[in-house]
C-alpha cells in the first residue's frame, strides 16, 4: 500500500515490478512524491503505430520476471548513488500490448528538476541494456523479436518467424 500525503492509499505491489495488467500511473507518482522533493519526472513509453514507415499492429513482451525485477531494483540503487536524495519507481508491462498502451513507466523525484530529468533518462537507457525483457513486434507485413529493444525494421522490411 502506498500512502499519499493526504493519508489515503493506492495499491502498488512494489517500486520495481513487472506487471501484466495496464499500468496505472498515479500510484508510482504517489510513491516517489515526498515533501522534500521539488520535482517529479514521469516517463511513459507507449506502443507506437509507425516505426520507420512500418505499421505496428501490437507488441508482445516477455520477461524473466524475478531477474527483471532484481535488475530494475539494481538500476534504482545505481541511480540513488549517482543522484543522492532521489526516489525511484520503475514498472514494465509484459504480455500483448496495443497501440498507445503504456509499456514502461519510470517515476523519479528529486529536490531539483535537473537530477530528476537526468536520472529518468539514465533509467530507460539502463533498462534497455540490462533488464531481461524481450519484445516481439507484430507488423502488417510480418513479425520479429527485437532482442535488445534497439533494432527497428527498415522501411518496407518483411520478417516472418
Amino acid at each position: 500500500m502506498v500512502v499519499k500525503l493526504d493519508g489515503s492509499g493506492t495499491l502498488m505491489k512494489k517500486p520495481f515490478e513487472i506487471v501484466t495488467e495496464p499500468i496505472d500511473v498515479q500510484p508510482y507518482i504517489d510513491y516517489v512524491l515526498h515533501p522534500h522533493q521539488g520535482a517529479v519526472t514521469v516517463f511513459t513509453g507507449h506502443v507506437r503505430e509507425w516505426t520507420h514507415g512500418v505499421r505496428t499492429l501490437y507488441l508482445s513482451y516477455e520477461a524473466y520476471v524475478p531477474m527483471a525485477e532484481k535488475k530494475m531494483a539494481e538500476i534504482g540503487a545505481e541511480m540513488e548513488k549517482k543522484w543522492p536524495g532521489i526516489k525511484v519507481a520503475i514498472v514494465h508491462r509484459i504480455g500483448e500490448l496495443h497501440i498507445s498502451d503504456i509499456a514502461v513507466l519510470i517515476a523519479v523525484s528529486s529536490p531539483h528538476r535537473k537530477a530528476a530529468y537526468e536520472a529518468n533518462e539514465y533509467a530507460i537507457d539502463r533498462i534497455k541494456e540490462v533488464v531481461p525483457i524481450w519484445k516481439k513486434e507484430i507488423w502488417e507485413t510480418g513479425e520479429q523479436w527485437i532482442g535488445a529493444q534497439k533494432k527497428y525494421p527498415e522501411q518496407g522490411e518483411v520478417k516472418n518467424d
